[in-house]
């Protein structure tokens, strides 16, 4: 881990020299270029570096292979007995009243190959992992950053946008709907966007110049590797008195990703959930400063490296569905399946089978 100098990547700019490292959002209305990596929990990284530069092609070469964990030993924080049994809870909260829709997640964990003293391989490096994503499942919002020392090692091949900044105007494209083909969207699917739509319409409400947030698209197809979603387009115009901290005071974490109401929502999450998601579900992406523009994605199909817990270091990734009234809890399982499967055999090295890996 000590050759593993800090980075980030993101799109066609590669950044490295670091020079600083806080947790104060307001410094991502200072001055300079940021990686941010924002955990569902709410402890927040921001990265200050000195040099970037732009890497279309990719070419700056990576401290080492990439070698994945085996396949079979992928676990998950909840099994399916224990997903299924969350489904039908959370259907009975909808039921009493207390929300509308809840995105119930699970974190799977399998350890990674550690380093040996014959072969020269040096154990494992997040940066290695995302040239395999951008091969394998390339990704709107695909990220790197990796600063092992303050233990922030993040490969993300998200498809959301959770914030986007461009001076005053900000934009958030939420994602609802997931099925492997667009004839196989539900109207559940379609009912559960526009839900979430009105949710990230209210975040945003908070920070934005009294009617200026709009909803440009609602519910658009949008393709990716191996399965399609909903996407929806939502835009304001921040307050003059409004910045980095306002928008995450407002908006984090994304709606998407908690339910409806947010409040209730996270209250139930907490209850069922068996593990921290850390940087899944959280923010992951960068700011400039200088231009006063942005970009950070919703930290989904994103995996991590954690050097700190027992077996370690251990390979993390979360996956997860959006439950409603209308939810089938064996239906829910199979799409959290579908979403992790083909990121799985990827990191693992390994084709993607239709019967899924996880145990």
């Amino acid at each position: 881990m000590r050759d593993l100098a800090p980075m980030a990547r993101f799109g066609g700019l590669v950044a490295s020299d670091l020079r600083d490292v806080t947790a104060d959002l307001s410094a991502l209305d200072s001055t300079g270029f940021w990686a941010v990596a924002a955990d569902f929990e709410g402890r927040t990284v921001c990265a200050r570096f000195g040099d970037v530069r732009r890497d279309p092609a990719r070419s700056t070469p990576r401290t080492r292979p990439w070698r994945g964990p085996d396949p079979a030993a992928w676990t998950s924080s909840l099994d399916r007995a224990a997903y299924v049994a969350g489904v039908r809870a959370i259907r009975e909260r909808i039921a009493a009243g207390e929300v509308y829709q809840v995105n119930l997640c699970r974190v799977l964990t399998a350890p990674l190959p550690e380093a040996e003293s014959r072969g020269g391989y040096g154990g494992p490096d997040i940066d290695a992992l995302s040239a395999v994503l951008a091969r394998g499942n390339p990704a709107p919002y695909a990220g790197t950053i990796r600063l092992p020392a303050h233990g922030v090692e993040i490969a993300t091949a998200s498809p959301e946008l959770f914030l986007r900044r461009d001076g005053a105007t900000v934009e958030s494209g939420p994602i609802k709907g997931t099925a492997r083909t667009a004839d196989e969207l539900l109207p559940k699917d379609h009912a559960e966007n526009v839900m979430i739509v009105d949710l990230v319409r209210n975040d945003l409400g908070q920070v934005c110049a009294t009617g200026s947030v709009t909803v440009p698209a609602l519910c658009a197809i949008e393709p990716h590797p191996g399965l399609v979603h909903l996407v929806s387009t939502v835009r304001g115009e921040l307050r003059p008195d409004a910045g980095w901290p306002e928008l995450f005071a407002a908006a984090f974490p994304p709606g998407s990703v908690t339910g409806a109401p947010k409040s209730s929502a996270l209250r139930v999450l907490g209850e069922l959930e068996t593990a921290p998601r850390g940087p899944y579900c959280g923010g992951i992406g960068w700011v400039d400063a200088d231009r006063r523009t942005g970009e950070l994605a919703v930290g989904i199909r994103t995996f991590w490296i954690d050097r700190t817990g027992p077996g370690a270091p251990l390979l993390r990734f979360g996956t997860g569905a959006g439950i409603t009234w209308g939810s089938d809890p064996e239906g829910e399982w199979a799409e959290t399946e579908l979403k992790a499967a083909r990121l799985l055999a990827v990191a693992s090295g390994v084709q993607e089978t239709s019967g899924g890996m996880l145990r």
